[in-house]
């Protein structure tokens, strides 16, 4: 039996998750709001469901089993709560919400109302994540040491209550802890606006996380060309996410498969080895992610990403922005045993 959902908001992830709904036997898309009727109609028409300008009449008059909450980040909170209200379990798209304590409330008024909530980290869903994430899983790499994060590009126009490090950081610092299981206990940052009218379009940022891994963020709206790339080096070499193309390649230490290695790395440390491109099933990560919410409604699971995940990447996105302005890192307490 389907699920009967509707998603508010059809900016430029929102028509996304009505396509992808639209698309799935699981789901029936019934409605979509948006302030912007002309946005709603064309979107409806397109994909199904009847449209609506005011969503407090949407999820009145729709009888509805989840929603997809894909408004200005600075409308979360609002627009959240009345879903909530109603009893619909929902998907947040990342992030959470505009600031910490209105996440809380989120995550307070889903829990009071029994409510499934979700938040859409969607590179969490990316194929070529989920492979690293097995391959370290399964010590392929030993240790890990480092993880750099590349996310660049264009600015985009339709961002203007947040800055480049609550937009796009957010992604990187949740794949950071999820590709680890660790937490970021210290974060430091030099933050720029160059182009962006009043908030931030450039982060350099360093993390450190609970078992001494060194994360680093290269993040902008600058760049004239989309970067998506993640590297994780660790004993036994090296490996490169490209999340554009969904493939995961290795760069192997050859010292590393010595017999001598104890030995060997005192005395020659890394040398170039192979080079192996795995092969990744390629999926959208949005209907993967769809597919994971819908299930956990249908099934009474867990969500795989929860809010508390989302208000925990979005106060160390915040602790960014407060580093790059006050110059100096920020502590988080430890979990270390």
């Amino acid at each position: 039996m389907s699920l009967r959902v509707a998603v508010i908001g059809v900016g430029s992830m929102g028509r996304n998750h009505a396509r992808v709904y639209s698309e799935m036997p699981e789901a029936e898309l019934v409605g979509v709001a948006d302030a912007d009727m002309d946005a709603a109609t064309s979107i409806a028409d397109r994909f199904g469901g009847r449209p609506y300008q005011d969503f407090n009449q949407l999820l009145d008059e729709e009888k509805l089993d989840a929603v997809t909450v894909a408004v200005p980040t600075v409308d979360h909170l609002k627009v959240a709560l009345q879903v909530i209200e109603r009893g619909i379990h929902l998907l947040i798209e990342k992030p959470i919400a505009f600031n910490v304590d209105d996440g809380k409330r989120i995550i307070e008024a889903a829990k009071s109302a029994d409510v499934k909530l979700m938040i859409g980290h969607i590179e969490r869903f990316n194929p070529a994540v989920l492979a690293l994430k097995q391959q370290l899983a399964d010590d392929e790499l030993g240790r890990v040491f480092q993880i750099d994060a590349r996310r660049q590009g264009p600015f985009p126009a339709r961002i203007t209550d947040v800055g480049v490090v609550i937009d796009l950081a957010v992604h990187d610092l949740d794949v950071m802890r999820y590709i680890t299981g660790e937490e970021i206990v210290r974060v430091y940052a030099e933050t720029e606006r160059r182009i962006h009218s009043s908030h931030e379009d450039l982060l350099t940022g360093l993390v450190r996380l609970d078992d001494g891994t060194v994360g680093t963020l290269t993040i902008n709206w600058l760049t004239p060309t989309k970067i998506r790339e993640l590297y994780v080096t660790g004993e036994r070499g090296m490996f490169r996410v490209d999340y554009l193309t969904q493939d995961l390649y290795f760069y192997e230490n050859a010292t590393a498969d010595s017999a001598d290695w104890e030995t060997l790395r005192m005395l020659r440390g890394v040398s170039e080895g192979k080079m192996i491109r795995y092969v990744v099933a390629k999926k959208e990560p949005l209907r993967v992610e769809q597919e994971a919410f819908l299930a956990a409604i249908r099934d009474e699971n867990d969500v795989p990403v929860t809010g508390e995940d989302g208000l925990r990447v979005l106060e160390l996105a915040q602790a960014l922005v407060t580093s790059g302005q006050e110059h100096r890192a920020i502590l988080f307490e430890s979990t270390e045993k």
